[in-house]
């Protein structure tokens, strides 16, 4: 089956699996979706990423974090950049999260968070934002 948007099948699949309270979610992978899926490992986002290669595609087994209390630690995914109208910025007016979190951003040098493109002085398409929980 065709996907329309893979980085938003990423993100649903992601947020719809912590809202149920799964331990872990499969995806099918792409080069763009682990490097996101890495982005969030290494702000502590998730707990881990395993790459598949099982199929012709292969899967990204995402296992997901939660706070001790049960409530998951990502309280909002969203993409921002769709392919009806994408949205691209410099490193200027670049988005910043107002709560804890951090926005994806696509530039020429990679897949990187806005503080990254901010500290590279790159700009790139806004691809997504994730907002975590306080505590």
């Amino acid at each position: 089956m065709q996907i329309t948007d893979p980085i938003a099948d990423l993100l649903t699949r992601i947020r719809n699996a912590s809202t149920a309270k799964h331990p872990s979610v499969e995806i099918p992978a792409s080069n763009m979706k682990k490097a996101i899926c890495q982005i969030l490992v290494d702000e502590c986002y998730i707990k881990g990423m395993q790459v598949k290669n099982d199929t012709v595609q292969g899967t990204i087994v995402v296992t997901l974090k939660y706070q001790a209390n049960g409530e998951p630690v990502i309280a909002g995914l969203r993409r921002v950049s769709k392919p009806g109208l994408r949205i691209y910025t410099n490193c200027e007016d670049m988005p910043k999260v107002i709560r804890p979190g951090t926005a994806i951003i696509s530039t020429s040098k990679g897949i990187m968070t806005d503080k990254a493109a901010r500290a590279a002085h790159v700009g790139g398409e806004v691809l997504g934002l994730c907002v975590v929980r306080k505590g």
